[in-house]
């Protein structure tokens, strides 16, 4: 059963969430389990102090919760809220709130196609089963508004039992691995017309 996403509207969590560090932190915490904050700061380039200050960002407006206590409990542990979040732009949405969503998914996608990049650059380093089992595609659709929502409802239905948040290593078959789905469903937008090249475009 797919899990309700909750829709990002205030524009102080959008922003809060729209920060380099604060989204790698919360890529960690997708993987599941819990962290410290000296345990994500190498990962997002900062030291335990800032990553705890991001932490505590990213709790006050629900995106991190607590975690359980281990060992002694000194240490502050944190997870990512049992929840899903979604962020799109509507009609009679203020404009702060646009601006404020554009920004977030800007960072999204930067956030994104980085985390690509690093997947393509060291494809080399995999072994042949991984190097098979990773696929970068795009397929070219020809749909209606209703047949688009109901592949995004289906993709998603498809995905939930392997999210690594709620599937702990010990239920994923040996040599289970983080991955990644990255999926992207939208109507072409019109191309701008660049015209055609000039006679003389490659002379001087």
């Amino acid at each position: 059963m797919t899990r309700e996403k909750e829709s990002l509207s205030d524009p102080k969590a959008m922003r809060a969430l729209a920060h380099p560090a604060r989204l790698a932190i919360l890529s960690r915490l997708g993987a599941g389990g819990s962290v410290t904050a000296t345990d994500v700061a190498e990962e997002a380039g900062i030291t335990p102090s800032a990553a705890s200050y991001h932490l505590r960002m990213l709790a006050k407006y629900g995106f991190v919760e607590d975690a359980p206590p281990r060992g002694d409990g000194r240490e502050r542990l944190w997870k990512a809220a049992d929840k899903s979040f979604a962020v799109g732009r509507l009609p009679d949405d203020r404009p702060e709130v646009r601006e404020a969503k554009d920004l977030l998914i800007q960072a999204f996608r930067k956030e994104a196609d980085e985390e690509a990049r690093r997947a393509l650059a060291g494809l080399d380093q995999e072994s042949d089963e991984w190097r098979e089992a990773t696929h970068f595609g795009r397929t070219i659709l020809r749909v209606d508004a209703a047949e688009l929502a109901r592949l995004a409802q289906e993709i998603d239905r498809l995905l939930q039992p392997y999210m690594a948040r709620h599937r702990p290593p010990d239920a994923a078959p040996p040599g289970a691995r983080v991955a990644e789905a990255q999926v992207n469903l939208f109507a072409h937008a019109r191309r701008p017309v660049p015209g055609l090249p000039t006679e003389d475009h490659d002379t001087t």
